[in-house]
């Protein structure tokens, strides 16, 4: 189980082998053995016996800003493998295998966007032919990927065209999905300008505490990317893998609007855009963590959806070491 602090004042300490969790007057406890990661998203306190714990048993602490990005974790100092890992990594971007795999990591994104939209074109009839037009746009996009030779820093910024225009299609095909006051105009990032993207926001934060941590267990560089440059202290592999996996957030955060569990009152007015509040993480967290712990058959295997993606993460890290 992931173990979340959204509360404000929470205090978080250890006793014997559990979490002890205070809030006001109430204390809940729970058995390390059963926590996986600990996401804390507001002001809180935590006892360093409790990081201890936490650390002795493998379980990473991850911060969440307003916005939901990670501004910091901790962790244990072990890398989770040798460096021969790591030196693959790094040769593979400069050869045609780090194009390979870049994009096959674009295709399944795509992929899985088409999927999701032929999904819901069943449930909504009545948008069917505005669907079926915004996957008959993503379709060729998709095939322009294809045949792409050379250098990763030759074909970056074709890639990153690419995706650029199928962002567009695929963003307005997916606000028609929205009751129309929540529907909304393109993305937006820190703060977001409006409810979809302010949940979409807060998920992609949970997923890429995720996707670290696979990356780290794996034995991966999460500095080391593909598509994503590197700069300065800018953890490009997680952007790329993420990829992989943005859909589950899209899924879920589209979910809420269509179940009508969405209010007004979740949300706290910026300047230049909003947030979430407290009762708005309550319901996304619920939501998303249950889709999170849902059983999925994974090559071959039935496992929790977000386990997969450490699976993913160490056949990835397999593959560079037998290429």
């Amino acid at each position: 189980m992931q173990l979340i602090i959204n509360t404000y004042g929470a205090y978080l300490r250890r006793r014997g082998e559990l979490f002890q969790v205070k809030v006001d007057d109430v204390v809940s406890e729970v058995s390390a053995r059963k926590v996986r990661s600990i996401l804390i998203t507001t002001a809180a306190t935590m006892s360093t016996d409790a990081i201890q714990l936490a650390i002795e048993n493998n379980i990473d602490i991850i911060f969440l800003d307003k916005f939901g990005n990670p501004f910091g974790r901790v962790w244990h100092s072990k890398m989770g493998s040798t460096a021969q890992i790591r030196r693959k990594q790094l040769e593979a971007v400069e050869k045609q295998l780090g194009l390979n795999i870049a994009l096959g990591w674009v295709r399944k994104k795509f992929d899985n966007q088409i999927d999701l939209l032929e999904r819901m074109r069943k449930r909504r009839t009545r948008l069917s032919s505005e669907i079926t037009h915004g996957i008959s746009q993503l379709t060729p996009l998709c095939k322009q990927l294809e045949g792409l030779k050379g250098s990763l820093g030759e074909r970056r910024n074709t890639i990153l065209g690419i995706e650029g225009n199928a962002g567009r299609v695929y963003w307005k095909t997916v606000s028609l999905l929205l009751p129309e006051k929540y529907r909304f105009n393109g993305r937006s990032r820190n703060p977001a300008k409006n409810e979809f993207n302010c949940l979409l926001n807060y998920s992609y934060g949970v997923l890429y505490g995720t996707v670290e941590r696979s990356c780290i267990l794996a034995g991966l560089d999460p500095f080391v990317g593909f598509i994503h440059t590197d700069n300065y202290n800018k953890k490009s592999l997680v952007f790329d893998l993420i990829e992989n996996y943005r859909i589950w957030a899209d899924e879920s955060v589209i979910g809420l609007f269509a179940s009508r569990q969405i209010k007004q009152d979740m949300f706290d007015k910026l300047e230049n855009g909003m947030t979430l509040n407290q009762d708005g993480k309550a319901v996304l967290m619920g939501r998303f963590s249950d889709f999170l712990a849902q059983s999925i058959r994974h090559k071959g295997r039935n496992i929790k959806r977000r386990d997969s993606v450490q699976l993913d993460c160490h056949a990835f890290a397999n593959k560079l070491i037998k290429e």
